[in-house]
């Protein structure tokens, strides 16, 4: 499938799935999320070498649809591919596990497979470390911030782009501590 109708195809599906979320203190759509996630991992691409776009393109804009809808495993597995519904369940955190465990866990699923689930990773956080919600105290962004150290540390080696990136806004997300 082509990347153009593989991004389509993902978008509506999850699209349809997340239907009226919207991002964390604010009013717009979650796609603009997961758009964003799919725009970062589409910027890294030239940057990296045999980096297969037409599979992280689809595991970006799902990376969040079995953890916050009520979408299955078998599901994403039905309307894509074994190894996109491997790459969006590595990327789900497991919630049976204490909190403290989920962000290791997955990221230990996560660097067993390809380095473009590690991109989708990390372009995720990249999406994530803008301004906080005003409601987080200090202790939680601080956590936060923590945890995208964690990731970087984790991931580091799978792609250099976002690494470089995910580094600068690491150190940005300061200001907001």
């Amino acid at each position: 499938m082509e990347l153009q109708s593989s991004f389509q195809a993902a978008i509506r599906f999850a699209g349809e799935r997340h239907g009226d979320q919207k991002m964390p203190s604010s009013n717009a759509s979650y796609l603009v999320h997961l758009a964003s996630v799919a725009m970062e991992v589409i910027f890294a691409a030239p940057q990296s070498t045999d980096f297969d776009l037409e599979f992280a393109v689809p595991v970006a804009l799902l990376h969040d649809v079995i953890e916050d809808t009520p979408t299955t495993l078998e599901e994403v597995r039905g309307h894509f591919s074994e190894p996109v519904a491997e790459a969006v369940l590595a990327l789900t955190k497991n919630e049976l596990l204490p909190a403290n465990e989920q962000i290791p866990d997955s990221l230990k699923r996560i660097k067993n497979l390809q380095k473009e689930v590690w991109a989708v990773k990390l372009a995720d956080r990249i999406s994530n470390m803008q301004k906080p919600p005003s409601s987080w105290p200090t202790e939680k962004r601080k956590e936060y911030q923590q945890v995208a150290r964690l990731i970087l540390k984790e991931l580091q080696g799978g792609n250099p782009y976002l690494e470089d990136r995910l580094a600068l806004l690491i150190e940005k997300y300061q200001e907001f501590i």
